[in-house]
């Protein structure tokens, strides 16, 4: 059964306009300044990539006791205003310190994630590179992972200042010991999904 989507046409998107999207699920929607991104479905290898390092992140922060890792769908809304805001993501990963917890709420995380990580796909390759880049230092994402898993590649920012500073460009079975996650070392063949 198929279900149709009725997307009104609007010059400028607000997350009060995403909540009113039918059908509710909003899985696959964006919104980047104001601009609604639709992306198909993920690739197997794309949610394998997204799983295995989920689960690395997610034993290692719950193990040490430092914060929470979301995976999406999980809205990430990132102005201050939510009824108003006109960015509002869902990344891959992402992960919440624990001395910030307080801007995860049922619904969504209302503010920047101390870290974001996306996965690129064909068809969110130039927003997680730019459009999404750009944002994420805009509004305060401390740490910025791009993960292309048909390549075996993955590079670390840091979006602390004006600009993105890569921190890291690792490959293929390359061991990333990440600075936001002391202790931690990711072998990133662990991450690809078997040819």
């Amino acid at each position: 059964m198929t279900t149709d989507i009725i997307i009104p046409q609007k010059e400028r998107w607000t997350y009060e306009d995403y909540l009113h999207l039918i059908p509710p699920d909003s899985f696959g929607f964006e919104i980047l300044r104001g601009e609604l991104i639709v992306s198909p479905s993920p690739n197997r290898r794309h949610q394998q990539t997204v799983l295995s390092l989920g689960r690395l992140l997610d034993v290692h922060v719950n193990t040490q006791n430092l914060g929470e890792i979301f995976v999406a769908p999980f809205d990430v809304v990132l102005d201050a205003d939510s009824s108003v805001s006109e960015n509002i993501v869902q990344p891959d990963l992402m992960f919440i310190s624990k001395n910030r917890l307080n801007i995860i709420t049922d619904d969504n995380i209302r503010g920047a994630p101390d870290l974001v990580i996306e996965v690129l796909s064909d068809s969110t390759a130039r927003y997680d590179r730019v459009g999404k880049m750009r944002t994420y230092t805009e509004f305060g994402v401390k740490e910025y992972w791009i993960i292309d898993a048909d390549q075996k590649t993955l590079e670390a920012f840091e979006l602390t200042g004006d600009e993105p500073v890569l921190q890291a460009t690792m490959a293929e079975s390359d061991v990333f010991k990440p600075k936001l996650f002391p202790g931690l070392e990711i072998s990133l063949s662990e991450l690809w999904y078997p040819e």
